[in-house]
């Protein structure tokens, strides 16, 4: 009986829910930046020997560049996602922290396409960490949809676009990572055209001047 009761009053706080989902973005956005590290070099005799050093950091900022703009749009949708969701229990607050468990594995999956940018495997890896989070962003809307948590006049208006967005992202992004057997830079420049265009909607704003 007891157990039941806690069930029935865990975790119904959506304003928690958001609190801790943007405390652990900004964690994971900042060590995102802590993953480029200065590669040690004992002979320094000019300075085109430190530029030099500083271009081989390039794909490093690539990736990070990759990566903090992966952590944007998915904050962007998570926040979509809890301005429309106007209740919680404990199986959605589960939802949503073993999606943060996803959010908290992006800075390991892009240090580690940083250091192996040339092989496919690593771009595989960090192509699943996205497809997880996409995953579990979606099975986060579905709960709330199926437990009535979002107010049906909001509902009707956002249902659609969240879904599809997700679905559309995600297959995009599977055509990226499939990029990567014509050539690993292919790959990640697709993805990161597809996350500017979410980002900043010109395909949209296209039509719209038309």
């Amino acid at each position: 009986m007891s157990n039941n009761s806690y069930n029935s009053i865990a975790g119904k706080s959506t304003e928690r829910i958001i609190a801790i989902s943007d405390g652990v973005f900004a964690v994971a956005l900042t060590l995102l930046v802590l993953e480029i590290r200065i590669p040690a070099q004992n002979e320094l005799h000019s300075e085109q020997d430190l530029i030099q050093l500083f271009i081989s950091l390039a794909p490093k900022f690539l990736v990070y560049f990759l990566a903090f703009m992966t952590a944007g749009i998915f904050w962007m949708g998570h926040s979509a996602q809890y301005k429309n969701i106007d209740d919680s229990d404990r199986n959605l607050s589960w939802i949503n922290l073993i999606f943060l468990l996803s959010v908290t594995l992006l800075p390991f999956s892009t240090a580690f396409l940083g250091d192996y940018i040339t092989f496919k495997f690593s771009i595989l890896i960090y192509w699943l960490n996205i497809f997880l989070m996409g995953i579990l962003l979606y099975i986060n809307w579905l709960y709330a949809s199926k437990k009535g948590f979002i107010a049906k006049e909001k509902f009707s208006l956002v249902d659609t676009a969240i879904r599809s967005r997700i679905i559309i992202a995600q297959t995009l992004y599977f055509v990226g990572f499939l990029l990567c057997f014509i050539n690993n830079y292919i790959s990640i420049a697709f993805i990161i055209i597809v996350q500017a265009n979410y980002a900043f909607a010109f395909i949209k704003e296209k039509r719209k001047n038309k």
